[in-house]
């Protein structure tokens, strides 16, 4: 079976796209997908989305982690599909599509993706961290030195050793000026640091601004891969209208044989 693919990039979080509206992909087969995935054997990326039908909106996202496992809400990932979808025809400029989170609007202007996350309505606070779920869940801790900090080996240790196998994302942060964050995540499914996180960023402006780091509704943070910028409401103690806004281009396409 010959499967044609194209390869897409939010702020270097990389991500291989099919349109599957006919329903010819093996989803099934977690092993095919966590080949395609890995960057030595297969086309490689950070994870695989899946373009399909849906009854009630334009489109419907399925995300696989790079482990080749179903993946929680992908905010770097619904922005790219969102450019795929204008690629292929299916919108202009508005997208309404389903996640397994929900229902997601977005806008694409000139290469910028903006996309509205799911409301925000719990933070847990812990001694030097905080929890919250922005569609995937993510630890927010704040370091020093960020650019010399050992991501991989600290997320590990905190993606495992508190949060079990079900695990959570884990970002660390440095403040970089009043309203400017910069981030690195380490990933769960990828298991390793990632160029830039969607959810992760949106999870670290909310977190910021409970913490009171900063009490602008305009977030700008800067990843490896590129920079985000997020903006929200806050309602009492809830999180809302939050849109995460970057940049989502078209690497390459190709065909492959599984």
């Amino acid at each position: 079976m010959i499967v044609t693919f194209y390869k897409y990039q939010g702020t270097g979080n990389d991500f291989i796209m099919i349109d599957n509206r006919l329903g010819g992909f093996p989803k099934a087969d977690n092993e095919l997908i966590s080949f395609l995935c890995d960057r030595r054997f297969g086309i490689g990326a950070d994870g695989l989305i899946l373009l399909e039908e849906d009854n009630s909106a334009h489109f419907k996202m399925v995300y696989y982690n790079a482990d080749g496992n179903p993946g929680s809400m992908c905010g770097n990932g619904g922005r790219c599909i969102v450019a795929f979808a204008k690629f292929l025809g299916i919108i202009t400029n508005k997208a309404e599509f389903n996640a397994v989170d929900g229902l997601h609007i977005a806008t694409t202007t000139n290469g910028i993706i903006s996309l509205q996350m799911q409301d925000v309505t719990e933070i847990m606070a812990k001694p030097n961290c905080l929890f919250l779920d922005t569609g995937s869940p993510h630890h927010v801790q704040m370091v020093a030195n960020l650019d010399a900090f050992n991501v991989l080996e600290e997320g590990a240790k905190l993606r495992y050793g508190i949060y079990g196998e079900g695990g959570s994302n884990i970002n660390f942060v440095e403040q970089t000026s009043e309203n400017d964050f910069a981030v690195r995540t380490y990933e769960r499914g990828v298991e390793n640091e990632t160029l830039s996180c969607g959810t992760g960023v949106t999870a670290v402006a909310i977190g910021m601004h409970y913490w009171g780091k900063t009490n602008g509704d305009l977030v700008k943070i800067h990843t490896k891969g590129g920079n985000l910028s997020i903006s929200f409401n806050k309602v009492l103690e809830r999180y809302e209208n939050i849109w995460l806004e970057g940049p989502a281009k078209q690497v390459f396409k190709g065909k492959i044989e599984i």
